[in-house]
């Protein structure tokens, strides 16, 4: 059954589409990317959506990893109303580091299934499995209304569980790698082959940021990525949908004139500070695919004994010019909008060029190839938000890149 009234999810009203609203998430999508790309004439398409269309820059949530600002975009709005700041948990009450890629950390319905209860088809591919059943959470596959499911797993993908039999069978293409750019490319493939036959009203698309860990904007196998992905986009577009593209995040390069990641390890000095292991320094960018980026980002949280001296910790740790930001988890809540409870003490963030990390020794780099581009702080919040179509965006307050569906299906309802 059509959707022919507003939708509300987490207070607020997304019109009903009269094509398909999708938006796509480009993983660790800095602007350069899509500026070298198209200035090398490879993003015809975008480069046209740009002119004729909506061409504007957005803030992602910080931390700027992948699972908050996924989450943010699925569900319209910040950490604190979803619940996901990081890819990681440390629960004080039980000493024990998690993922946070289950349902249960999720504390708001996603657009995704205000949709679906309201009679939607929809559509939601990701590059990694991570994701899926928090994007996925609230759908059902039994009415052939929703479909969700990943490149990582998608040999082993069943109607049941994502709507989708053998995924890549369906969609002829082999399972991909973990690490590489195919995994992206199976999402886009899969995003056309779902418009073109399946036609949702709905459609979600999030890849990888395996590439823009690897390459800066200017190296070849970047360029090669942008161009892949604009023969997609163009395939979109030419259906009639309403698209928006963004990011979850940039990526900056984080190494010296020598290739070396820049590191400041806090674990080492609270250790030194504080004695071994009274603190406890968490990394949220750490997940399962740690390879591209050794778990070095540009946020970290820590947990203080209780008869520590915070403002002295903070005051010690400002004195270092690798930080850019040292706050209580107080102000921390109140800037950037994060769940009091599944953050630390103090908040770091680090400058432009450098990364945050526990311990030396707990940090396996020698998986790093190149030389290290990450992300999760504030240099790296910036994003694109780019859309097929006129767009009537506001100066301020400023633009999110958890605005999409919002602006997507705005535009498919026009």
């Amino acid at each position: 059954m059509p959707v022919t009234n507003p939708v509300t999810a987490n207070d607020r009203e997304y019109p009903a589409p009269k094509v398909c609203a999708i938006a796509i998430c480009l993983d660790g999508c800095e602007p350069e990317y899509l500026e070298k790309a198209i200035a090398d004439g490879l993003m015809p398409n975008l480069a046209r959506m740009k002119e004729t269309g909506t061409d504007r820059l957005a803030h992602s949530v910080i931390p700027s990893f992948t699972n908050p600002n996924n989450l943010s975009i699925a569900t319209g709005r910040p950490p604190i109303v979803h619940g996901i700041c990081g890819n990681y948990l440390y629960d004080p009450d039980t000493g024990e580091e998690v993922m946070m890629n289950d349902v249960r950390f999720l504390r708001a319905p996603t657009v995704f299934s205000k949709f679906y209860e309201a009679g939607a088809r929809v559509a939601i591919v990701t590059a990694k499995d991570k994701l899926r059943a928090l994007l996925g959470a609230g759908l059902k596959f039994d009415e052939d209304r929703a479909k969700c499911f990943s490149a990582e797993k998608s040999d082993t993908s069943t109607q049941a569980e994502h709507g989708q039999d053998a995924a890549s069978k369906w969609l002829g293409m082999a399972q991909p790698e973990v690490y590489s750019a195919e995994l992206s490319e199976f999402v886009f493939a899969a995003g056309v082959k779902l418009l073109r036959e399946w036609k949702p009203d709905v459609m979600y698309l999030t890849t990888t940021d395996y590439v823009q860990h690897k390459y800066a904007p200017d190296d070849a196998q970047a360029k090669s990525f942008y161009e892949m992905f604009d023969k997609y986009l163009g395939q979109l577009d030419e259906m009639g949908a309403a698209i928006v593209v963004t990011a979850d995040h940039g990526m900056k390069p984080k190494h010296d004139a020598n290739g070396d990641p820049q590191v400041i390890y806090v674990q080492d000095l609270m250790d030194e500070w504080l004695g071994e292991a009274a603190a406890r320094v968490i990394l949220p960018i750490t997940d399962p695919y740690v390879v591209h980026h050794g778990a070095l980002g540009g946020f970290a949280t820590a947990y203080l004994p209780k008869d520590a001296d915070r403002a002295d910790i903070i005051a010690r740790l400002k004195k270092h010019d690798e930080l850019l930001e040292v706050i209580s988890k107080e102000e921390a809540v109140k800037r950037f909008e994060l769940p009091e409870d599944r953050i630390g003490d103090i908040v770091m963030i680090s400058t432009e060029n450098m990364t945050i990390g526990t311990s030396e020794h707990r940090h396996d780099l020698a998986a790093l190839n190149e030389p290290l581009r990450s992300h999760g702080g504030l240099t790296e919040q910036v994003v694109p938000f780019i859309a097929n179509r006129k767009l009537d965006l506001p100066s301020k307050p400023e633009l999110r890149n958890f605005d999409a569906f919002y602006y997507a299906t705005t535009a498919a309802a026009q």
